[in-house]
């Protein structure tokens, strides 16, 4: 279907191709998940400066994460779309029509990084404390590359807060602008991390918080998307719920100590 008059929003969203030029195509989702892990590192490695740890120490520490970072999400996201990727393998790591899913990567570099930051001598939680800013700047940058390209799309809704927005087949509905209603959850969170790290209690505390609001927000934000229902999007539902006991759980702990 073809898309309408680009107006307001509609001038960033559907725009698969940041630029295109003489046969030079620059993916619109690969060119923010490029600016989303660049402006991540630099302020991951800043906020490990302000724990006490050696920021190129911590800067090469995230550079390194960033490869099971993104292999662990893409792998999550062909999981969850196994019946599609089945036939057409290779478009498995075909990164140009986006598609991957945060909690594979999260789940892939927290076990990578355990001996990873075992040799290069950085504490794992304080480490992990500043790679949750990181994480979430990633999150607001692919989101925005969601929405240009398509994929996450939200479900079709005659309700006033629906956008006509595309799909990633290129249908344009009146849409839950889902990608940027998860943009807006992770910048909020982002804030809340920022307000909560300089007196965190205990090493650890920033990425428990980070973990349990963004898990209670995937919650309720996963319900929107047009794939709500699907095996795939219930794993989200689950490790997000998951996510969530474990943060509250964990805080009770020490708490309780």
């Amino acid at each position: 279907m073809s898309a309408p008059a680009a107006t307001g929003l509609g001038r960033l969203a559907g725009r698969r191709y940041l630029v295109r030029w003489r046969g030079l195509e620059v993916s619109s989702y690969l060119a923010m998940l490029y600016l989303g892990c660049v402006v991540g590192v630099f302020v991951g490695a800043a906020v490990s400066g302000s724990y006490g740890l050696g920021e190129s120490r911590a800067a090469l520490a995230l550079i390194i994460l960033l490869v099971p970072a993104l292999a662990g999400s893409r792998i999550w996201f062909v999981l969850e779309h196994w019946s599609v990727y089945r036939r057409e393998p290779r478009r498995i790591w075909r990164r140009s029509e986006g598609g991957s899913a945060l909690y594979g990567g999260l789940l892939l570099s927290l076990a990578v990084s355990v001996p990873l930051l075992s040799v290069l001598e950085i504490p794992y939680w304080t480490f992990w404390d500043a790679a949750s800013f990181t994480m979430l700047i990633g999150v607001v940058f692919t989101r925005v590359g969601c929405l240009m390209n398509g994929c996450c799309a939200g479900r079709a809704t005659r309700g006033w807060w629906g956008i006509r927005l595309p799909d990633l087949n290129g249908v344009w509905e009146r849409r839950i602008p889902t990608p940027l209603l998860e943009a807006g959850w992770a910048t909020l969170v982002l804030v809340g991390a920022g307000l909560v790290s300089p007196d965190r209690p205990f090493a650890g505390a920033v990425l428990i918080y980070v973990l349990a609001a963004y898990g209670a927000g995937r919650l309720l934000l996963e319900l929107t998307r047009a794939a709500a229902g699907t095996r795939g999007s219930w794993a989200n539902v689950v490790t997000s719920g998951l996510l969530l006991a474990g943060a509250a759980t964990a805080f009770l702990a020490h708490w309780s100590a």
